[in-house]
C-alpha cells in the first residue's frame, strides 16, 4: 500500500522519500556541528524546533506551485510577499535595530546557536544588526512564498499571511511581559515560564501558519 492510499491525500511516496533524506541531512550536518563546535545542547527540543522550522519551511516551498496569472497580479503579489518578508525580518529579530545592539563599527562574526537556529552569521552595522539565523530566514522566507501564492489566488485572503507576525515571539513577547510583570511583579514564576515556552509557543504558531496559508482553509483551493 502506498502513502497515498495510507494516508487519502495527495502525498506519494517520493514526497516521504525527499523529506526523509532532507531530515536525515539535517540531522547529520546538525551533528556534525555540535562535534565541530563543542556547543553544549542543554535543551535538546530547540534543536529541533530550529530543524523543524527548516524541514517544513522547505518542503513548504517545494510543493507550493502559485497559479498561472498575469504579469501585473505577479507584481502585486511579489510587492505583498517582499513587504511581509521584511515586516517578519524586523519582528523577528533577523534585521535588529536596538541601540544596544547597534554598534559604532561594521563587525562580521558567526554566532553559535543551537543547531538549526546556528550557525547564524551576524553582521553588525552602525544603522543594524542582522542576525541570519537559518531557521529564521528560511521559515520567513517560506511563509512570504506562501504569501505571494496565496494573494495570486485570492487577494482578500493574504490577510491569513498576518498570523505569521505572531510566529515571532520576540515582537510581541515584550508586551506581553511587561503585562505579567506589572500585574504579577518582576520575579513572577508566571514571568519565567512565559519566557521559558517562547520557542514552543513561536513554534506551533509557525506550523499554524504554514498550514493555513499551504491549505488556504478559506472556501476556495490552490488555484481557483
Amino acid at each position: 500500500m502506498s502513502v497515498t492510499d495510507s494516508l487519502g491525500r495527495a502525498v506519494s511516496d517520493r514526497d516521504v522519500l525527499y523529506a526523509g533524506l532532507l531530515a536525515n541531512t539535517l540531522g547529520i550536518l546538525a551533528l556534525a556541528y555540535v562535534l565541530v563546535t563543542g556547543i553544549d545542547v542543554s535543551q535538546p527540543r530547540y534543536t529541533f524546533y530550529g530543524l523543524l522550522w527548516i524541514v517544513v519551511g522547505v518542503l513548504a516551498v517545494w510543493k507550493t506551485t502559485p497559479a498561472p496569472t498575469d504579469a501585473r497580479t505577479r507584481r502585486r503579489a511579489a510587492a505583498v510577499a517582499v513587504g511581509y518578508a521584511v515586516v517578519l525580518a524586523f519582528a523577528g529579530g533577523v534585521v535588529v535595530t536596538s541601540t544596544m545592539s547597534v554598534g559604532p563599527d561594521w563587525a562580521f562574526r558567526v554566532a553559535t546557536l543551537a543547531p538549526g537556529w546556528g550557525p547564524a552569521p551576524t553582521i553588525s552595522t552602525p544603522f543594524a544588526t542582522v542576525v541570519l539565523m537559518p531557521a529564521r530566514v528560511v521559515g520567513y522566507l517560506a511563509l512570504s512564498y506562501l504569501v505571494y501564492a496565496t494573494v495570486i489566488d485570492a487577494a482578500g485572503s493574504a490577510v491569513s499571511g498576518a498570523l505569521g507576525l505572531l510566529s515571532c515571539v520576540s515582537c510581541s513577547w515584550p508586551i506581553l511581559a511587561s503585562l505579567f510583570t506589572g500585574v504579577f511583579g518582576g520575579g513572577s514564576a508566571v514571568v519565567a515560564a512565559t519566557f521559558d515556552l517562547s520557542y514552543d509557543i513561536s513554534t506551533v504558531v509557525f506550523l499554524v501558519t504554514v498550514a493555513l496559508l499551504y491549505w488556504r482553509p478559506f472556501g476556495f483551493g490552490r488555484g481557483n
